[in-house]
């Protein structure tokens, strides 16, 4: 190769070496954008319904959101927390009776097929190697600190604070001049493919506000059928437990599965029956929401598989943390759309026209 080809990869390789220094910098930036995308949507629906100037309807927005949040703050996290500290210290007492409800169980079993029960050295030592297994308040704690780490408070609290403030700072200030950063980026990529630029970034657009209406819909119902159904099986702590519901919703695959964990927990200390009725209760959810709620508020949005989308959860999360957890579907959003515009429309199909003609 020649002297400017070795330049060229070293510069490559130079730049790729600084935006892996520089991921979690990026992924916060990446949040930043899907912020100011969601009060770019809020702000033109309103010009769009009543026909006002941007400046007004960007100031309406963000007062209506600050009013939710302060009612929030004041009326729905108060008991939220006080409820979900309850759910958190019974946890060790749930597991406890998990324990005992498998002994009997292996205890039943071990009858059926021998005619006798455990005796008492083997009866021992299975509940020895039970008692063995992670304790019951490390995993609460556990628990509690994956939380934390998604809402960007790992760490210590100071720091998540610091990047909170970054994100929401960055994403008023695109949401302020959404064109001029666009504009921006088009700028960074060379000039005979900034027309296709801008229009890739207008699907790019389209395509994380109809996730996040979708995203929006879909995690309220689960809130409300999670409330409705642990009330009628007279499950306790049912505030808690539906807006978990509502907020793991969010997350896909993962987010269903830890949500049920909860409400589980506090349905054992009652009676076994119920944990069962509440796993059948969050499996009927899960299903109205895949086959009936997603499809009817996501006609538009991309599709994305189940299988890109959990592969999309795992690399996410390796590289970026518990961050990249929650980025992880809006990331898959757009790399998908970049993927098939660029990639597929921009260079394979044709390259395969040209060989057709060759």
């Amino acid at each position: 190769m020649k002297f400017q080809h070795w330049l060229g990869l070293a510069a490559l390789l130079t730049s790729g070496l600084l935006l892996w220094n520089l991921r979690e910098v990026l992924i916060h930036l990446f949040a930043a954008v899907v912020l100011s995308m969601a009060l770019c949507t809020l702000v033109g629906v309103l010009r769009q319904r009543w026909n006002m100037a941007r400046p007004l309807a960007l100031i309406l927005c963000l007062s209506c959101l600050l009013l939710i949040v302060a009612v929030a703050v004041s009326v729905i996290i108060p008991p939220f927390f006080s409820e979900f500290q309850q759910l958190i210290q019974q946890l060790p007492a749930a597991a406890r009776e998990l324990q005992q409800i498998v002994m009997g169980w292996i205890n039943h079993a071990s009858s059926l097929v021998s005619g006798t029960g455990l005796s008492n050295g083997s009866s021992t030592a299975i509940s020895s190697g039970l008692t063995a297994l992670p304790n019951s308040s490390a995993l609460a704690s556990g628990v509690s600190g994956g939380l934390k780490g998604l809402l960007g408070l790992a760490g210590n609290l100071g720091g998540g604070l610091v990047q909170l403030l970054f994100v929401i700072a960055v994403a008023l200030m695109v949401a302020i001049q959404p064109e001029a950063y666009r504009n921006v980026a088009i700028l960074m990529v060379p000039s005979f493919y900034r027309r296709r630029a801008r229009v890739i970034l207008s699907q790019c657009g389209e395509a994380l506000s109809s996730w996040m209406v979708g995203v929006l819909i879909s995690s309220l119902c689960v809130a409300v059928l999670a409330g409705i159904g642990l009330s009628l099986l007279g499950v306790k702590l049912v505030m808690a437990n539906a807006l978990l519901a509502g907020l793991l919703n969010v997350i896909p695959n993962v987010g269903p599965t830890l949500s049920t964990v909860f409400p589980m927990s506090v349905a054992l200390l009652d009676a076994p029956w119920k944990a069962v009725a509440v796993l059948g209760l969050y499996v009927v959810i899960q299903n109205i929401e895949s086959y009936v709620i997603t499809p009817s508020v996501m006609q538009h949005q991309v599709n994305l598989l189940p299988g890109l989308t959990l592969t999309a959860q795992f690399i996410f999360t390796v590289l970026f943390g518990p961050l990249g957890l929650l980025m992880a579907l809006p990331l898959a959003v757009v790399m998908q759309v970049l993927i098939r515009e660029i990639v597929i429309h921009d260079v394979l199909d044709p390259w395969k026209k040209r060989r057709a003609l060759a």
